[in-house]
């Protein structure tokens, strides 16, 4: 396969930006329909697996539109969104005005997540700043994928968690090839509909037969000297979320 907003290396991160540009109006519109809207029960339970309450503090990387930013703050959590694309945390952020205008319409407390721009494998936060740590749909995204699994557990205090939801690869070869047939034939057609572009979303599959997916995570972070490593897998293995603790 080949499609315009994928490349190796160091490239990719300019054609991801630009991938992201494109999409972030309907983004969260077409998570719902090539999804059946299940993205939304995958982002709570990550936000579950992450033992979210009040005290602790938290940081979504490649936060994108602020889903699971927001529900990190709602669940009591300090919570910071970062993310390399602008139009994508513009978003985020008329998002986190209009549930502030709400709460405060409505004389509700509030505790508002903190949306910067920047690169997640280069974070500008010192050693041990996070209690939890999330990358949700990014780490497939990224330039090096070591690198960021690296600089995910830098920022992580001892005990903290570290959780990545993102595609995988289901095991069973049959379920794999249908799975994958979908990304291939309807998830482009969305991209083409809502964005007047097939490759946009056609980007998924592209990137995900380049993914280490949730084995290849699972083993990066045993070998950084993570404990209690999980894989969840979701749906047959078609979504996955992988998790692990700093030892203290």
């Amino acid at each position: 396969m080949t499609n315009k907003f994928y490349a190796p290396g160091e490239a990719r991160a300019a054609q991801v930006s630009g991938l992201f540009a494109k999409i972030a109006p309907r983004y969260d519109l077409i998570n719902d329909l090539q999804s059946f809207g299940l993205h939304r029960y995958w982002k709570r339970r990550l936000v579950r697996l992450a033992g979210a309450r009040p005290g602790l503090r938290a940081l979504d990387l490649c936060c994108g539109t602020g889903d699971v930013t927001f529900a990190l703050a709602r669940a009591g959590v300090e919570t910071v969104g970062l993310d390399f694309s602008e139009p994508m945390l513009a978003v985020a952020r008329r998002r986190s005005a209009t549930a502030a205008s709400a709460a405060d319409s409505k004389g509700e407390g509030r505790n508002d997540p903190v949306f910067l721009q920047g690169d997640a494998q280069e974070v500008p936060y010192p050693d041990a700043s996070f209690d939890v740590v999330t990358i949700s749909y990014g780490l497939r995204n990224l330039a090096d994928f070591d690198r960021g699994l690296r600089e995910m557990y830098r920022l992580m205090r001892p005990g903290g968690r570290l959780l990545v939801l993102d595609f995988g690869k289901p095991n069973n070869a049959v379920w794999r090839s249908c799975y994958f047939a979908y990304l291939r034939h309807v998830v482009p057609w969305l991209g083409w509909a809502l964005c007047g572009d097939r490759d946009t979303h056609g980007y998924i599959l592209e990137s995900l037969l380049h993914y280490a997916a949730q084995a290849g995570v699972a083993r990066k972070m045993r070998e950084l000297g993570l404990e209690e490593v999980q894989v969840i897998n979701l749906m047959g293995g078609m979504m996955s979320i992988n998790v692990g603790v700093r030892p203290r």
